[in-house]
């Protein structure tokens, strides 16, 4: 049963994971503009870190019993949806703002930290791929 429910929660992870990066993020900059798209996602991706945090830390104990190594990898993924909701994303809407408001510098501060969220994100999603072949 245990087995059953790691399988459970680590495909919920990878499935809302995949589905935010590829399909509702990209869905919200096609059909709002810029401005809306930009304060709708910002409050969204508090939430999908919490998602993501929250899950994998739960996929974590569940598997704990089962694959050591699974599990620390779903650790390591929600510790870096700790550091990417509570350290990075600050960052990153600093930034942005600065720009908006006419600051030239923060564009490149603002791409950089924009591009480090990209690549941890892309990260953690193949781990967790990496976890849930584990099941296979």
């Amino acid at each position: 049963m245990l087995s059953y429910i790691s399988l459970l929660i680590v495909s919920i992870l990878f499935g809302g994971m995949t589905l935010y990066s590829f399909g509702f993020a990209p869905l919200v900059f096609k059909n709002l503009d810029p401005a809306t798209a930009a304060a709708f996602l910002r409050t969204a991706f508090k939430w999908y870190y919490v998602f993501v945090g929250g899950a994998a830390a739960i996929g974590a104990a569940a598997l704990g019993a089962l694959d050591t190594v699974g599990a620390l990898i779903l650790l390591a993924v929600a510790l870096v949806a700790l550091y990417a909701r509570q350290g990075l994303m600050p960052q990153i809407n600093s930034a942005r703002d600065a720009q908006l408001a006419g600051d030239a510098s923060a564009k490149t501060r603002f791409d950089r930290l924009h591009a480090v969220s990209v690549a941890l994100n892309m990260l953690q999603l193949v781990a967790v791929g990496f976890v849930l072949y584990g099941f296979v």
